[in-house]
């Protein structure tokens, strides 16, 4: 495990690609939009002195999310990313391509914490605690529906983490 000082630790938390309006239509303009002020967002938590970033490596908003970290450390190569990996195996059964884009981003990675070595049904809410307990600022990609994104920004606050939530647009 990784021990960095809070203050220069943001994590991230967003939706899955299966929850998105767009699905995997990373051409739709909304996604565009949103990888946008993701990418804002993680410049503007780098600003504030945030050298750490974690993301929990699923589809959709954590991929996104990491490669806006990896883009930014072109301009500021003191940034770090850190893959917060719930179980050993999370990509296995995805497609091949998205396992392909899966292991480009985790080799970029400066970091890779495995919480658990095999999957059961709280990995992933371990997974976000780790990244929370880890980190001083969330950023948040949320539509307001309930599941684990709602939970990781309702244990972040209960932390005392600073939010920044980024709206999805339905």
């Amino acid at each position: 495990m990784l021990h960095l000082e809070r203050e220069l630790v943001c994590a991230f938390t967003g939706h899955r690609d299966s929850k998105l309006p767009w699905g995997t239509n990373e051409n739709d303009p909304r996604c565009k939009k949103l990888k946008t002020a993701l990418y804002d967002a993680a410049e503007a938590m780098y600003a504030a002195g945030r050298t750490h970033f974690i993301c929990g490596m699923a589809t959709g908003c954590d991929l996104y999310f990491a490669e806006a970290v990896i883009a930014l450390r072109t301009y500021y190569p003191e940034i770090t990313l850190e893959a917060a990996i719930p179980y050993e195996k999370q990509s296995q059964h995805w497609a091949p391509a998205l396992r392909r884009r899966y292991a480009r981003v985790a080799a970029e990675c400066d970091y890779q914490t495995v919480v658990q070595m095999n999957y059961t049904p709280d990995c992933y809410m371990r997974r976000n605690r780790y990244m929370v307990d880890c980190a001083s600022a969330l950023i948040a990609a949320y539509d307001g529906r309930s599941g684990g994104t709602m939970n990781t920004l309702l244990y972040a606050i209960r932390q005392g983490l600073e939010i920044v939530e980024i709206a999805v647009d339905l």
